[in-house]
């Protein structure tokens, strides 16, 4: 049986996070590692939690969520496809040969290989919390450098505005909302439009695989 706890502290997983993590340190680009993949692994778990699931989804959309970005170790470019085909020979590897047929690991791969086809809806409940994790983790301390002066693009921009995100479920009326506070003297709350609009269509579809809708409200107003 797949435990988050047990991968959670697996030492080939931390490897593949900790080695992608380097190879984003030296490019500048904001943290892929452990912090983002925990917190990813935390929300999905915890949105299908408010949402009534199983427990047993509930694992398995935390390791999904803690899992979703290993392919990076191979490349950025297409890293869910190529992390959905490394998640299925792992775990594979650490099951017994009933285990391996008994659907939880396709569940695992499924969410891993679709978290970034934003052309599409996504296919099951597991795989929508992933995305809403992975998506609304737009933390600033996703940065390594907080001096405006070195911002790499008007991403990087973007996410050192978001000084507060936060993630609400209310199962009795189907929604789910995330609350951004955003320090309009670093960006304009436009320029967040301009990056993220496609990432907020993602999280809508995501909602709606949960059968819920979507909000979103930034500092204190809604936007959608």
């Amino acid at each position: 049986m797949l435990i988050y706890k047990d991968i959670r502290t697996n030492k080939e997983i931390l490897t593949y996070l900790r080695y992608s993590e380097d190879v984003f340190v030296s490019i500048g680009y904001k943290k892929h590692g452990l912090s983002h993949a925990v917190h990813t692994a935390q929300r999905a778990g915890f949105i299908l939690e408010k949402l009534g699931y199983t427990k047993r989804l509930q694992e398995l959309a935390k390791i999904a969520g803690y899992m979703h970005d290993i392919g990076n170790i191979i490349s950025r470019r297409d890293h869910a496809r190529s992390g959905a085909i490394m998640a299925m020979a792992f775990l594979g590897g650490i099951q017994t040969t009933e285990e391996r047929y008994n659907g939880d690991v396709f569940e695992v791969f499924s969410a891993i290989g679709s978290h970034e086809d934003k052309s599409s809806t996504p296919p099951t409940p597991i795989a929508a919390a992933v995305i809403l994790g992975d998506r609304t983790d737009v933390r600033s301390q996703r940065l390594r450098d907080v001096d405006e002066e070195n911002y790499k693009d008007v991403h990087s921009k973007v996410i050192a505005a978001c000084q507060r995100t936060n993630l609400e479920i209310f199962k009795d009326r189907k929604e789910i909302s995330l609350w951004l506070d955003i320090d309009t003297e670093i960006c304009s709350i436009m320029e967040y439009f301009e990056i993220f609009t496609q990432r907020t269509l993602y999280c809508s579809r995501a909602c709606e695989t949960l059968e819920c809708k979507f909000s979103l409200y930034i500092n204190g107003d809604q936007f959608l």
